[in-house]
């Protein structure tokens, strides 16, 4: 064999261990090409062989139809040793074909039934049992809706015996599940799947096939937490594989059903470019339909976007358009079938998947919301939802309490002043009763112009609670007006402070608010009562305190007279201002000395959101999650619609503190689904911390899934630097769930991302985790180029010891990956970076760690290359010097390796001693153990001591 074919036959393997797809299918198209030019047979017909498998599940089976053909041709003209070897794989793929010749409905079915009638003389030549032929005509029969012939073939399948060239042993069951299912015999489907789910499932389409299959049968059993679960597990492990686009298909329809109407179109979206490229008509039609039907249960105006294709631009594209155009595109590929079957099953099954729709109750399939957002559909006459106000309390929302007694006989002035006294109690429900009843009393009288200054008041007050705020502004300056007219100076003033800290929530509006309230404090400091003074001095801090200038704030908030002018809640709001001015300049024990006095005074008055707000400060404030967690019960036990979202939040957080993030889950998804109630963009950042809990909690499927939606969110923010943090956390996520491409694909987004200058550390950090995954994964070569490109970035970012690291690992996956040469000459790149760093003084204990790990790695390349005098030099001092670093295990490893190397130079005798000595100080039954067990029984016995050797082995349960 010539070192061109050698380098042929290397490429064909590591193309061997890239992922299905568009990537293994064009390295496999080009070496094709580059073997073509060879005179190699062997290698031309095992490179197709290979290709047919990558068409069938990289999403491209037209192409398989050519590679199985040649080989075939190949396999019967002229037959080789190499032939024999893949018999029972192109039997094997005789399967392939006949499921992919089903789904082109220009294959005609003599065509299909042709393959059938020859993978029959085969199995039968070859002495295999049939029982995978019957399957396939079964499915032919099936699919042209021969219900006669179907149950004909699917009885003999089931009575035949299995052999090697059987489906798997998840594979078999699903189509058995599908036909049970489309039966209508869902309880049997359910049962014969479940000792299939028990087992263990190592094929490329389970479990998500047969869970796949399951989603129509549970539902119709009531197992509605085992179809949830079936459809987050197997969407999730098909969501990037393009040959899935069928049984994608399935999974929008299931949302659609099951009343997730957002999250079907959330697939369809997702997936709707892959029907440009679909891998087969059948595909395309099943996504079409399933597609269409979705679309059609949300409005019709909202817009889809649909990427650039050859002949048409990228466009967001009305739903009701889009979904007509689907239902016609499914439509007219289920009349091809039929045209080429003869019969109308194609079309009727179709039918039946546009027409699908929600159906019983709504089964949440979120993980990020637990029930579905019930949105605000009109605010409350007088009302809002919750909001900060000028008071910088949360207003109440939520279910609100019966307003307190409106006597009938009250005057306009006693009505405006009941409304004035509630509204400084926070009472919302009463002030806005009042207010309604003087508006219909007295609405159509004229009033006296003190009357009319007082409702003009009350009026900006109801625009702040709404949070309407250039219209309370615009009451609150009539308001001033109006009092100002009458000669009533301090309503004037206590009127031009409540404008003032309104101006100070605008960004433009911040000096002459601060200029108005401070004004109307020092006139109030002269004619004002206590409380009034009080009052004064709270809202110019609360103005600084909107202007974040916190340390005048607090000197605001000294000068209010002890007790607040005799106002406990005002003396509540005082402290509560007081907490976000000591919390904003670090001053956490006064910090907590102010909430814990907020929290007192809204126990004493029993006002919702003041206890609410109160002890929400105060689980901010303490060092002590577990007091923060039982400070937020209180608050939630009393929160208003207003202060449930952020007590929700603070919980989580402390929760998560204390290691309980199973409970922290519960509320964040709670706090998301606030949330989305509200409109509010905050969500995405909430799902990230929600990815987070559920990961922490062990819960990896829903942390993908949740970390997936924050991603989206925040990119589509903008918040770029957040979102590739999601990213990363997402990266470990898919590798905790062995999902190795998706985790691969996200770090060399971020890996992309971070190229900047600054980010040089982090862009390396990310490239060596890539290369870490893809070295744990055997995936050597991809592994060693990994390590490369982090090495290089560390070298830009002049992280010496870390460039070291990186090379160190590139030495040791290009010694795995069989490239000892490449292995070699990294070495060289470790000794050059290990000689500047070992002339450093006063060695640090990471820089020692790392120089005598590069040491041993140059070793075992170097042992490997042959050159073990060389290697032994290499390790001479190395265990002392990671012993005086405490690495007792790393410098265990190097002995052994030692040992190990004496051997293999003949020199048993000093192997022996250095070997006892190791063993006798590892634990029982570690792997250093066994491995140094081994070797000194091998020593023994190249010494002629072989009862020793035997007694070492006996004692450490070795094979003789």
């Amino acid at each position: 064999m010539s070192t061109t074919d050698e380098d042929l036959w290397r490429v064909l393997r590591e193309i061997d261990n890239m992922p299905y797809g568009a990537g293994q299918i064009a390295a496999l198209e080009q070496l094709i090409r580059r073997v073509d030019t060879t005179d190699d047979r062997q290698l031309a017909f095992v490179t197709r062989m290979q290709c047919t498998t990558a068409y069938v599940y990289g999403g491209e089976p037209a192409k398989s139809f050519v590679t199985f053909s040649w080989c075939l041709a190949e396999f019967d003209r002229d037959p080789q040793p190499y032939h024999a070897r893949a018999a029972r794989q192109l039997l094997w793929h005789f399967k392939y074909m006949i499921n992919a010749l089903l789904n082109f409905p220009e294959v005609p079915l003599d065509r299909t039934r042709a393959v059938l009638d020859d993978m029959e003389r085969r199995y039968r030549a070859g002495g295999h049992s049939l029982q995978a032929v019957h399957k396939h005509r079964f499915m032919v029969a099936d699919h042209v809706g021969d219900a006669e012939a179907a149950a004909h073939w699917y009885q003999l399948w089931q009575t035949t015996p299995r052999d090697d060239l059987s489906d798997c042993a998840g594979c078999d069951p699903t189509t058995q599940v599908r036909y049970l299912a489309d039966t209508g015999q869902h309880a049997d489907a359910v049962a014969l799947a479940e000792p299939v789910l028990a087992g263990r499932l190592n094929c490329n389409e389970q479990p998500q096939a047969i869970l796949t299959t399951l989603l129509v049968p549970y539902l119709r059993t009531g197992r509605h937490d085992d179809a949830r679960n079936a459809h987050r597990e197997a969407y999730r492990r098909m969501r990037g594989n393009l040959a899935d686009l069928w049984e994608i298909a399935d999974h929008v329809e299931f949302r659609t059903v099951t009343g997730n109407e957002a999250g079907a179109l959330e697939l369809v979206e997702r997936h709707l470019d892959w029907l440009d490229r679909a891998p087969s008509p059948a595909a395309a039609m099943q996504f079409a339909a399933a597609a269409s039907a979705a679309l059609r249960q949300v409005d019709g105006e909202l817009t889809v976007y649909r990427r650039a294709a050859t002949d048409r631009p990228a466009a967001d594209v009305p739903a009701g358009r889009l979904a007509a155009e689907l239902a016609e595109t499914a439509t007219a590929l289920a009349a091809r079938f039929d045209a080429r079957n003869g019969t109308t099953h194609q079309s009727e099954l179709i039918a039946q998947r546009l027409a699908a729709r929600p159906t019983g109750e709504h089964l949440p399939l979120s993980a990020s919301l637990r029930r579905r957002p019930v949105r605000p559909t009109a605010t409350p006459a007088g009302g809002a939802p919750a909001a900060a106000t000028a008071s910088g309390i949360t207003a109440a929302g939520g279910p609100p309490p019966a307003p307190a007694e409106i006597p009938t006989d009250a005057s306009p002035d006693q009505l405006l002043d009941l409304a004035e006294e509630r509204w400084r109690r926070h009472d919302p429900v009463t002030f806005r009763a009042a207010l309604a009843a003087y508006d219909a009393r007295f609405g159509g009288t004229e009033p006296s112009p003190a009357t009319a200054a007082h409702r003009l008041e009350l009026r900006a007050a109801e625009l702040s609670d709404a949070e309407e705020i250039p219209a309370a502004i615009g009451a609150g300056r009539a308001a001033l007006t109006a009092y100002q007219e009458l000669g009533d100076e301090v309503r004037a003033q206590v009127v031009a402070g409540r404008v003032g800290v309104l101006l100070a929530m605008t960004e433009e509006g911040t000096e002459e608010g601060l200029a108005l309230v401070g004004a109307a404090a020092e006139a109030l400091e002269r004619s004002g009562d206590d409380r009034l003074r009080a009052a004064a001095h709270d809202r110019v801090a609360l103005a600084l305190l909107y202007g974040q200038r916190w340390a005048e704030a607090l000197d605001a908030l000294d000068r209010v007279p002890a007790g607040a002018g005799g106002d406990p809640y005002l003396a509540a709001r005082v402290a509560l201002h007081r907490v976000q001015a000591l919390d904003a300049l670090e001053r956490p024990q006064e910090c907590r000395e102010a909430a814990e006095e907020a929290r007192r005074l809204g126990r004493e008055l029993g006002v919702g959101d003041l206890l609410a707000a109160a002890c929400l400060a105060y689980a901010r404030s303490t060092d002590d999650p577990a007091e923060a967690v039982t400070a937020c019960d209180e608050a939630l036990a009393v929160a208003s619609a207003g202060v449930s979202l952020p007590a929700r939040v603070t919980r989580a957080r402390a929760l998560m503190a204390t290691g309980r993030a199973g409970e922290a889950v519960d509320d964040l998804a709670e706090a998301v689904t606030l949330c989305v109630e509200r409109g509010a963009e905050g969500d995405a950042f909430l799902r990230w911390e929600l990815a987070n809990a559920y990961r922490v909690a062990g819960r990896l499927g829903e942390a993908a899934e949740v970390a997936e939606e924050a991603v989206l969110g925040l990119d589509r923010l903008g918040a770029q630097a957040e979102a590739d943090r999601c990213r990363h956390l997402l990266a470990g996520i898919y590798q905790g769930l062995g999902e190795i491409d998706p985790a691969l694909a996200l770090l060399a987004q971020l890996a992309e991302n971070l190229d900047g200058p600054d980010n040089l550390p982090h862009r390396a950090q990310v490239l060596e985790e890539a290369g870490g995954i893809l070295y744990d994964a055997d995936r050597d070569a991809q592994a060693a180029q990994r390590f490369v490109e982090a090495a290089h970035a560390y070298e830009l970012a002049g992280l010496a010891l870390d460039e070291l690291r990186a090379r160190r690992r590139e030495a040791y996956a290009r010694l795995w990956a069989g490239d000892s040469a490449a292995a070699v000459r990294t070495v060289g790149e470790v000794d050059r970076l290990a000689a500047t760093l070992a002339g450093e003084p006063d060695q640090e204990p990471p820089v020692t760690y790392e120089l005598a790990l590069a040491a041993e790695a140059g070793a075992r390349v170097l042992a490997d290359a042959g050159r073990l005098d060389e290697a032994l030099d290499r390790l001479a001092g190395l265990p002392d010097r990671l012993r005086s670093i405490e690495a007792f295990g790393e410098a265990a490893q190097v002995d052994v390796l030692t040992g190990d190397l004496l051997l293999r130079l003949d020199r048993p005798a000093e192997a022996e001693r250095l070997l006892r000595g190791v063993l006798g100080g590892l634990p029982a039954g570690s792997r250093l153990a066994e491995q140094s067990a081994w070797l000194l029984a091998q020593a023994l016995d190249e010494l002629g001591r072989s009862d020793e050797a035997s007694e070492i082995r006996k004692e450490h349960n070795l094979d003789e």
